[in-house]
């Protein structure tokens, strides 16, 4: 016999009904238990659960909203359905009001009451899968997957609580990989979007036309290659969630269209004329001071205010070495159950080791050092050796009072030219490999190659010496 399609209970005083009602779902492959009145079927709810109960409105010791108020106290997981005389169909509409998904009246039809029967369990189903699906984004997402009890973290992590449920737009800065995507994917699981799509966008990866075409979308002929017509990633996160990564890098003509989605919750495919509107949370990032780049006439500072609604700044991992140990531990039961270690343990001169170490690629560049370690590690404990020279080399010899500041200097001068020569000396240290000095900084290439060009480091000239 194959696996039952339910568990029912049948919940009613007269004996035929019962004995009926059992036959009839038997045969339908629904495994069944009945109850001669409302009392015995309260008790065998209690002691086993049911996908449905069937549940007859007039009984002589319990009516039936009486059995149906306590089944949705002590069982709101489980389905009823109504069984009722004609006569008393008022009884049943009261029920259905009352949490009831359906009833069905004597006499019956067996076909309509299979159908009833297998929608109820089935939008029951569909129901608890809903919320366990909610469970699990809450948990991957959640701040159970964000490691930190500093105070910065603490009170970040109470930010993101109020306004999760909110629909107004978020700007999370932070350096790379200071972990703004996980905070973005928090936002969006404790909020009432959290069962609809979250939606990222990698804004600094795709030329401007693909970067439109995959936003808005394209009807067919919009360009050589539309073949036929296709959605964007708006209309994909409609009543979700969309997250723009380093939106700083987004050209104006396209920051135009953005601003326009925004205020007016509404676009057009490329190449199309039907305005589609759309219920989409915005939440975005950047790893650069975007008041700068207005300044700079290189950001639309109306997108900028539109964007700077609730801003989190993320700090960097520097500013926050007390949550090192706790990243350090999380990450090695990480890699070491997916690479099937015992745990390994951390003596004290590694940790003093990776505590020294400013981590200038941030939570990223921890996790790769320890999934990296992991992997290299052939005892119980983690040893310097398996460890990168930059971390093992003694603390960075730059000091802040080693770089010049003139007056008249403003901050964001003066933090440059600190950039500046710290990615000039890694790359001087690397033989001026912008891979191996990326990988050093545990950042993507893309980003050190940005910065390299935005701080006109001259990479060939300091090479060919």
């Amino acid at each position: 016999m194959s696996n039952s399609e339910g568990t029912i209970l049948v919940v009613d005083d007269e004996p035929d009904i019962r004995e009926s009602l059992e036959l009839l779902l038997c045969q339908a492959n629904y495994k069944v238990k009945v109850a001669e009145n409302g009392t015995s079927g309260l008790k065998q709810i209690e002691s086993e659960p049911f996908d449905l109960v069937l549940l007859d409105v007039m009984m002589p010791d319990k009516n039936g909203l009486e059995v149906l108020e306590e089944i949705q106290r002590s069982s709101p997981e489980t389905a009823v359905i109504m069984i009722t005389a004609f006569g008393t169909i008022e009884n049943a509409v009261s029920a259905i009001k009352a949490g009831a998904l359906d009833y069905i009246t004597k006499p019956w039809d067996n076909e309509k009451l299979l159908l009833d029967v297998r929608h109820s369990i089935g939008q029951r189903r569909l129901l608890a899968e809903n919320r366990e699906l909610k469970r699990a984004l809450k948990q991957r997402y959640g701040f159970e997957n964000i490691v930190g009890k500093s105070e910065k973290m603490l009170r970040i992590f109470d930010l993101v609580s109020q306004v999760a449920q909110s629909r107004s737009t978020v700007l999370i800065q932070g350096e790379s990989g200071t972990g703004k995507e996980l905070i973005a994917k928090a936002i969006h699981a404790h909020s009432n979007r959290a069962d609809k799509p979250f939606v990222p966008v990698n804004s600094g990866s795709l030329p401007t036309d693909l970067l439109e075409s995959s936003l808005f979308g394209h009807v067919k002929g919009a360009f050589t290659s539309a073949v036929s017509s296709k959605k964007g990633l708006f209309e994909v996160a409609d009543q979700g969630s969309i997250f723009f990564d380093e939106i700083g890098t987004i050209g104006l003509e396209t920051q135009a269209k953005l601003l326009r989605v925004i205020q007016e919750r509404e676009f057009m495919r490329l190449g199309g004329v039907e305005t589609i509107k759309v219920d989409v949370r915005i939440i975005a990032a950047t790893n650069v001071d975007l008041k700068k780049l207005v300044d700079e006439g290189k950001f639309r500072d109306d997108l900028y205010y539109r964007l700077d609604v609730i801003t989190i700044q993320l700090p960097p991992l520097r500013e926050r070495k007390e949550d090192v140990p706790l990243l350090l531990h999380h990450f090695i039961k990480k890699y070491c159950e997916e690479n099937n270690k015992p745990i390994l343990r951390v003596p004290p001169e590694v940790l003093k080791m990776l505590l020294d170490y400013d981590w200038p690629g941030n939570v990223r560049e921890l996790e790769n050092e320890i999934e990296r370690a992991v992997v290299l590690s052939n005892s119980t404990d983690l040893v310097r050796e398996v460890f990168r020279e930059s971390l093992t080399l003694p603390p960075s010899r730059f000091k802040v009072e080693e770089v010049a500041i003139f007056n008249g200097q403003s901050l964001f001068e003066i933090m440059d030219n600190f950039e500046r020569k710290v990615i000039a000396q890694m790359l001087e240290n690397v033989n001026w490999s912008q891979t191996e000095a990326a990988d050093r900084f545990g950042v993507p290439l893309s980003t050190l190659n940005s910065k390299i060009k935005r701080l006109s480091i001259d990479i060939k000239r300091k090479a060919a010496r």
